[in-house]
C-alpha cells in the first residue's frame, strides 16, 4: 500500500516532463494512489471510531448490572441480600455462555429466515460483514443479561438457586434472542430494517427495546411470580396487602442512579455507529446529533415520570416516598426506550407523565389480584414497556423516522403526528407477539420447575432467609458477637452467687 508521505522530489520529475502521455499517466497513477491511501485511512478511522463508540456503550449497559444488583439488594429484606446479589452475578455469567453458544446466533445469525438466525453459533465464522464485529456481540450480550436481570427481581426472596440458573440460561440463550431477531435483525419478519415485505409497510419501531428487552424480562418475571405465589406474610388472612419493605433505601437510590447512567449506553448506544452524516454531509447535523437528542429524550422521560410519581403518590398515600420515585423514574426510562430516537423532546415529557400513571395503575391491579413482585418489575418493565411501544406509534415524527430508518421512502410514522395508524398497528402487534411468545415459553418452564419442586424454597428457609439457610451466613454482621467465626472455643461466663444456705 502506498504511504501518505509526499515530497517535492517525488513530484518534480513527473511534473517536469508531464507533456508526454506516458508521464501524464504516471502522474495520474501517483496522485490516485495517494488519494486511495487517504480514503482507506479515513475508512479505517470510521470503523475505529464507530467500534470504540459501541464498545463504550456496551460498557455502560454492562454497568447497569451493578445498578440492578444494588436496586435488588436494597429492595429485599436483609436476610436475602446475599442471595439476590449472587443471582445478579450469575445472570451475567450464565448469560455470557448461553448467549455465546446459542443466543447471538439465534438473534443475528444472518443470512437467515424470518423466524430465527442460523449462523455464528459459538461465534464461528465471526466477525463478518453481515454479522458485525466483536463489539456488536458484546453490546448485544449486555442487553440479553439485562432482560434476565429484570426477571430475577420479580421472583426474589423465595426462589431456589438452581431455578435462577435454568431460567437465566434459557432466557438469554433462546427466548430473548428469538424476539430480538424478529424486531431487530435485518431478516426479522417485523423488523423496521427488513429489506422487503415490511409489517404494515413499516415494521415495528422498538429502537432500544421497550418490548424486546423490558417486556420480555417483565412478562417472564410475571409468570415466575404467579406460579410461585406471593411471599409468606405479603397478604394477611383477610387478603389485605402487607408491605414487606426492602432493608436499604440507600442501595435503591444508588442502584437507580447507576441504571440512569447506564441508560445513556442503552438508548443512545443503540445507534451502533456515530460517524454518519445525514443528507450530503458537511454540516454540524448528523447521527451524532440524533444520539444527543436520544440522550435528551431519555432524560426528560425519566425525570418527568419521577416527578409525576412523587406528587401523585403524595396525593394518594399522604407522604413523599423516595422508593416510589425511583421506580417511577425507571418506568419512564423503560417507556421511552422504544421511541427515544424518533420523537421530539416535548413528546418525551408526555411519555414520562403517562408512564408514571401506567406504573401506579399496574401496581393497583397487582395488589387487587394479590400478585407479589418485590421490585415491581413486571409492572415497571412489562407495563411501561408496553406503553412505550404504543407511545412510539402515536408520537414518532416523520423526519426522525426517515433519518434513523433510511433507505425506504414513505414510511408510516406516529398517528398523532399525521402519519396514519399503520405504525401504531405494528406496535400493537409487537405487544401481542412478545406477550404471547414469552408466555408460551417461560410459563411452561416455570410451571415445570414448580412441578419438579425446583422453583420455590421451603417455608422454613423462606422464614429464616436464604442468606443463612442457602448461602452460609448473612450479608451483614451487625455485632461482632453475632459472628460465630470470631468466637473463642471456650468462653468465660460470669459466676453467679449460689444460695446454698441449709434450712434451719
Amino acid at each position: 500500500m502506498a504511504t501518505l508521505t509526499c515530497t517535492a522530489s517525488d513530484l518534480a520529475p513527473l511534473l517536469a516532463t508531464a507533456t508526454t502521455a506516458l508521464n501524464a499517466t504516471a502522474l495520474s497513477e501517483f496522485l490516485c494512489g495517494r488519494f486511495n491511501t487517504i480514503s482507506t485511512k479515513f475508512s479505517d478511522t470510521t470503523y475505529a471510531i464507530d467500534n470504540t463508540y459501541l464498545l463504550f456503550s456496551a460498557y455502560l449497559v454492562f454497568a447497569m448490572q451493578l445498578g440492578f444488583a444494588m436496586l435488588c439488594a436494597g429492595s429485599v429484606r436483609a436476610k436475602n441480600t446475599m442471595n439476590i446479589m449472587l443471582t445478579n452475578v450469575l445472570d451475567a455469567a450464565a448469560g455470557a455462555l448461553s448467549y455465546y453458544l446459542f443466543g447471538f446466533a439465534f438473534a443475528f445469525g444472518a443470512p437467515s429466515n424470518a423466524f430465527i438466525g442460523r449462523h455464528f453459533f459459538g461465534l464461528r465464522d465471526f466477525p463478518s460483514v453481515s454479522g458485525g464485529d466483536y463489539s456488536f456481540f458484546l453490546y448485544q450480550w449486555a442487553f440479553a443479561i439485562a432482560a434476565a436481570g429484570i426477571t430475577s427481581g420479580s421472583i426474589a426472596e423465595r426462589t431456589q438457586f438452581v431455578a435462577y440458573l435454568i431460567y437465566s440460561s434459557f432466557l438469554t440463550g433462546f427466548v430473548y434472542p428469538v424476539v430480538s431477531h424478529w424486531f431487530w435483525s435485518a431478516d426479522g419478519w417485523a423488523s423496521p430494517t427488513r429489506h422487503d415485505n415490511l409489517l404494515f409497510g413499516s415494521g415495528s419501531i422498538d429502537f432500544a427495546g421497550s418490548g424486546v428487552v423490558h417486556m420480555v424480562g417483565g412478562i417472564a418475571g410475571l409468570w415466575g411470580a404467579v406460579i410461585e405465589g406471593p411471599r409468606i406474610g405479603r397478604f394477611d388472612r383477610t387478603g389485605r396487602s402487607v408491605a414487606l419493605r426492602g432493608h436499604s433505601a440507600s442501595l435503591v437510590v444508588l442502584g437507580t442512579f447507576l441504571l440512569w447512567f447506564g441508560w445513556y449506553g442503552f438508548n443512545p448506544g443503540s445507534f451502533l455507529t456515530i460517524l454518519k452524516s445525514y443528507g450530503d454531509g458537511g454540516t454540524y447535523y448528523g447521527q451524532w446529533s440524533a444520539i444527543g437528542r436520544t440522550a435528551v429524550t431519555t432524560t426528560l422521560a425519566g425525570c418527568t415520570a419521577a416527578l409525576t410519581t412523587l406528587f401523585s403518590k403524595r396525593l394518594l398515600v399522604g407522604h413523599w416516598n423516595v422508593l416510589d420515585v425511583c421506580n417511577g423514574l425507571l418506568g419512564g426510562f423503560a417507556a421511552i426506550t422504544s421511541g427515544c430516537s424518533v420523537v421530539e423532546p416535548w413528546a418525551a415529557i408526555v411519555c414520562g407523565f403517562m408512564a408514571a400513571w401506567v406504573m401506579i395503575g399496574c401496581n393497583k391491579v397487582a395488589e387487587k389480584l394479590k400478585y407479589d413482585d418485590p421490585l415491581e418489575a413486571a409492572q415497571l418493565h412489562g407495563g411501561c414497556g408496553a406503553w412505550g411501544l404504543i407511545f412510539t406509534g402515536l408520537f414518532a415524527t416523520e423526519k426522525y423516522v426517515n433519518e434513523v430508518y433510511s433507505g425506504r421512502s414513505g414510511r408510516p410514522y406516529g398517528l398523532f403526528m399525521g402519519g396514519g395508524g399503520r405504525l401504531l398497528a405494528a406496535q400493537i402487534v409487537q405487544i401481542l407477539v412478545v406477550a404471547g411468545w414469552v408466555s408460551a415459553t417461560m410459563g411452561p418452564l416455570f410451571y415445570g420447575l414448580h412441578k419438579l419442586k425446583l422453583l420455590r424454597i421451603s417455608r422454613e428457609d423462606e422464614t429464616q432467609g436464604m442468606d443463612m439457610t442457602r448461602h452460609g451466613g448473612f450479608a451483614y454482621v451487625y455485632h461482632d458477637e453475632d459472628d460465630p467465626s470470631i468466637k473463642p472455643e471456650f468462653m468465660m461466663r460470669r459466676v453467679e452467687p449460689v444460695n446454698d444456705a441449709s434450712p434451719a
